[in-house]
């Protein structure tokens, strides 16, 4: 088991059998058809599941639904507008049942057989569950059947139930689908029942209210006074008060429960590895001390507070905590890197790629170049309530536009533990509370890293201006609240952008790739050039400054320099593949695509006919990072500088200056190729906002009759306001 795995969450590593319950508003979309999409997720969820060995059962709901839309098609097909112009009633739906359920299991059969897993069909009422025959023969056919490696598929048989409303009452052994998985947990001894939903588990409140709060494990005691249910499901009878009646029926006789999304195309995967995935009910979580933990929104609003004791320091004092975070890393180096070591051994023993361990290793050093960083960042000008304009409105009303933390940051990264140190420091200086989300594969890293700094920080600030997030579980949590989070920096993968972006009303500053380029010109020198692209290249290979396209000017490719070139780039042992034309002349593979970040020893090579294609290439095909023109043509040079869109774009020096402490920042909270805000490396100043500050002597605005405006600019006087 995973030692990253939630202490409450370790019984998933004795799980055998499990029950997957599935309800309408998973099985179907909202227009009531099937949501072939999600069900195709599901079934290959299962197929995994059947394949590692689990004994899996499904129970589904969802065959009311799909033949009420069968028969409403064939209503539709079999009358004339005459017909159509009358009310049409509902469908009876016992009826719609019938239809639907061979219907239901003809899918299931069909996709299951496409997976080369067999599936078999259980109908059942609740009346048959007084028979102690029946459920005797239920046990011996479903071991029979697990035995096969079938996965039996359960459903209640509406189309002869004799159920009627209200469901719930003392003559019944079952209401619904959810209640019938809660029974066959016990009556089949399940290790877990997974019940899946619309939404990811049992909140507070209305999962659409922002304060509501996922509740990561239940507690009967504590939370059924606290919960509150909405509206059943909208096609089937239960709803998340079923689900939780069936969860605490099933805990209760000792079967975990998990309540997860269904929308998720691998949460019960997820759930098995030990996340904390959905809502867990489980008979011994009265007894956990390690259940009550910090909502998001707690850590969210404990940064902003201690952000505004940080920003009511001295400016000396704040300096004074930056040197200390210096000294305690440097005092802590050993442990520092031991924690690392240990980190990148998971990560080899885990086989994650050379790319990613080069960006996780914290190399000799290392520790003493980030405190020297942190050092010169703290002996910057003070950033904080600096007066940027000033100017008299009227005689003796001044209006003064000054700098200003922005509140709280959220900074999500991959790999690089580093990058917490820098982040930290930058916070710290620009008098923000941050909230960070490391990589799990830094998870000893970047624990050692938070605990060596934040005990660096004095108690009027508090240890709670960095929050340092350890389950990937919460960041949902915190996309949601843009009420309290200020700024979402991701630091990362294409797809974390992404993902982030999609999720989130906050505020999002970053770069997705580092498609970086180097455009060597026909005017270039030949042995600038190559110790440009070798450093662009190879310096470091995992950054996103570094090239990842050489373009080259077609002449270069008939008078030699071309091959001098890519000789210097493979005496670095990088591998080369090539556009269309370079590939032809080099005599090397081709690339698949150009829009492609290496992040290792590899780059594209391709020709172009002059600067303008070279241009054009970029636009078409980067990703506005960092972008460089090597050439001697001043014209030229200053072509490919005033026309590339990039964030930063660089003359005869290599792509790897784009960087924070190499521009003079002190440090960088990541590179924006974003337009709005701050662009390029982000320092301190990207971490700052403006607020207005109006001294007057009495003035009222009274309809500006009394007031004659002047709009004086008085210049910037080289002072400092409090900020807070």
């Amino acid at each position: 088991m995973d030692s990253s795995v939630h202490p409450t969450r370790v019984f998933v590593k004795n799980v055998k059998r499990l029950i997957v319950k599935v309800g309408t508003a998973v099985v179907t979309r909202g227009d009531g058809r099937l949501a072939l999409g999600r069900l195709g997720a599901l079934c290959e969820q299962l197929k995994e599941l059947n394949s590692r060995g689990y004994e899996v059962i499904l129970v589904t709901s969802g065959a009311v639904g799909l033949g009420r839309q069968r028969l409403r098609y064939r209503r539709l097909a079999n009358s004339s507008f005459a017909d159509l112009q009358n009310p049409q009633g509902d469908f009876d739906g016992k009826a719609c049942a019938a239809v639907g359920q061979s219907s239901l299991m003809a899918l299931y059969d069909t996709m299951f057989s496409q997976l080369d897993v067999t599936s078999s069909q259980l109908l059942v009422t609740d009346s048959v569950f007084c028979d102690s025959g029946f459920r005797q023969q239920l046990s011996e056919t479903v071991n029979s059947l697990l035995d096969l490696r079938v996965i039996p598929i359960f459903n209640e048989n509406d189309a002869v139930s004799t159920r009627k409303t209200p469901y719930e009452d003392s003559s019944g052994i079952f209401w619904d689908n959810d209640s019938l998985a809660g029974l066959l947990a016990l009556e089949l001894k399940a290790d877990l029942l997974v019940l899946l939903s619309d939404v990811e588990g049992l909140y507070s409140g209305p999962p659409c209210d922002p304060n509501s709060k996922l509740i990561r494990t239940f507690i009967k005691e504590k939370h059924l006074g606290e919960i509150t249910f909405g509206d059943k499901s909208r096609l089937g009878r239960g709803g998340m008060t079923a689900k939780v009646n069936a969860a605490v029926y099933a805990a209760s006789a000792g079967i975990p429960v998990v309540i997860t999304s269904g929308f998720a195309t691998d949460n019960i995967i997820k759930v098995l590895q030990g996340e904390m995935k959905g809502t867990l009910f489980h008979k011994d979580a009265h007894l956990w001390t390690v259940v009550k933990e910090i909502s998001a929104r707690d850590m969210a609003v404990s940064a902003r507070e201690s952000s505004r004791q940080l920003q009511a320091l001295k400016s000396e004092d704040r300096r004074k905590i930056l040197l200390d975070v210096a000294d305690a890393l440097e005092d802590n180096e050993d442990m520092i890197i031991a924690e690392n070591l240990a980190d990148i051994k998971a990560a080899e023993e885990v086989g994650y790629e050379k790319s990613l361990i080069s960006r996780l290793a914290l190399k000799p050093g290392r520790i003493g170049t980030l405190a020297s960083s942190i050092r010169k960042l703290a002996d910057m000008e003070e950033p904080i309530g600096r007066i940027l304009k000033r100017k008299e409105l009227a005689d003796d009303l001044i209006l003064e536009n000054t700098s200003c933390s922005l509140g709280v940051l959220l900074i999500v990264f991959e790999s690089r533990p580093d990058a917490l140190v820098q982040i930290a420091a930058l916070a710290i200086r620009s008098g923000n509370g941050l909230l960070l989300k490391g990589g799990k594969e830094a998870r000893r890293s970047n624990a050692a890293l938070h605990k060596v700094i934040t005990s660096a920080i004095p108690d009027t600030v508090g240890e709670k201006l960095i929050g340092l997030i350890t389950s990937r579980e919460e960041i949902p949590d915190l996309l949601k609240l843009d009420d309290v989070i200020d700024l979402v920096i991701p630091r990362g993968s294409n797809k974390l952008v992404s993902q982030i972006k999609e999720s989130t009303k906050i505020p999002v500053l970053g770069h997705s790739d580092g498609i970086c380029h180097v455009y060597v010109d026909k005017s270039a020198d030949i042995e600038m050039a190559k110790r440009i692209v070798s450093d662009a290249k190879a310096d470091y290979p995992a950054a996103c400054n570094a090239m990842e396209t050489l373009l080259v000017h077609k002449d270069l490719a008939s008078n030699g320099m071309l091959i001098e070139l890519v000789t210097e780039l493979r005496k670095e042992g990088v591998t080369l593949y090539g556009g269309k034309r370079a590939s032809a002349i080099l005599k090397i593979k081709e690339a698949s695509s150009f829009h492609h970040e290496y992040n290792s020893l590899a780059c594209t090579v391709e020709i172009v006919d002059d600067v303008f294609s070279a241009i054009d290439h970029i636009h078409e095909h980067g990703s506005a990072h960092t972008d460089c023109v090597v050439a001697e043509d001043q014209e030229v040079a200053e072509i490919f500088l005033n026309q590339v869109d990039s964030a930063a774009v660089i003359h005869n020096a290599s792509t790897r200056f784009c960087d924070g402490a190499r521009f003079g920042l002190g440090a960088e909270v990541g590179i924006s190729t974003g337009r709005i805000h701050a662009r390029g490396p982000v320092g301190v100043e990207g971490l700052l906002t403006t607020r207005w500050i109006l001294r007057g002597s009495g003035q009222v605005v009274n309809g500006d009759k009394g007031v004659a405006y002047t709009h004086k600019d008085l210049g910037v006087a080289m002072t400092v306001t409090q900020c807070p």
